[in-house]
């Protein structure tokens, strides 16, 4: 594994640190639900992990580097070749005050592969990872795949039942995989396994033949 910054961000218990993710594509109410919880949780001592994409993640790390807090992000290419490459004053920042991983070796770009590779790295490490915004059939999807193999808590944010952007984590919600979250104190719960309410337990039991993203098609919804 390849970094640049603060290695400390993964030092602590892994509760300390909670992922959050989400569409490129993001709404306005996706970016501002994604910047208060990271600058919340971030005040309140969490480590924010996430990709480095547009959207829900870049919001999540401007409001956790705002605030003074910690964010890591996890790379799919070699720290060397930011991307995207309208981030790359953001994953500057972060690498300087904050802390880039990639388990790509330096000079490898990033691909779809290593995209969707990535995604077990962005889930591992954390305690719960947080789905705001997802289309039906969004790559964060996986972050949630991988962090329910993992047996991580999964958190969802609801949104305008109209919007495509709040379908993914409405059929999280749906299936009983994710904790409803509607701010930071509902993360924080999560992270420290107290949650108000409990989803079914098969959050903790997801049949290995039937994955999130294959339980996504099957209820046939697109963007």
């Amino acid at each position: 594994m390849w970094t640049r910054g603060r290695t400390e961000l993964l030092s602590g218990a892994l509760s300390d640190r909670v992922t959050l993710t989400g569409a490129r594509a993001a709404t306005a109410y996706g970016e501002h639900v994604a910047a208060e919880l990271a600058s919340d949780l971030a005040s309140a001592g969490r480590v924010i992990v996430a990709g480095g994409a547009y959207g829900i993640e870049g919001s999540a790390h401007r409001a956790a580097l705002a605030c003074g807090g910690g964010t890591i992000a996890v790379l799919a290419s070699g720290l060397d070749r930011l991307y995207p490459a309208g981030h790359s004053s953001l994953l500057d920042r972060i690498g300087t005050h904050g802390l880039l991983v990639s388990e790509q070796p330096p000079g490898t770009a990033p691909t779809r592969q290593r995209f969707l590779l990535r995604a077990r790295i962005v889930a591992a490490l954390s305690a719960a990872s947080v789905i705001v915004e997802a289309g039906a059939r969004s790559g964060s999807l996986r972050v949630a795949d991988e962090a329910l193999q993992l047996g991580r808590a999964i958190g969802a944010v609801p949104g305008p039942i109209t919007s495509a952007a709040s379908a993914g984590p409405h059929l999280l919600l749906q299936d009983q995989r994710a904790y409803v979250i509607t701010d930071a104190t509902d993360v924080i719960r999560l992270l420290d396994d107290e949650p108000t309410s409990r989803p079914s337990t098969r959050v903790l039991q997801v049949a290995p033949d039937r994955p999130l993203m294959r339980s996504v098609e099957s209820h046939g919804h697109s963007l």
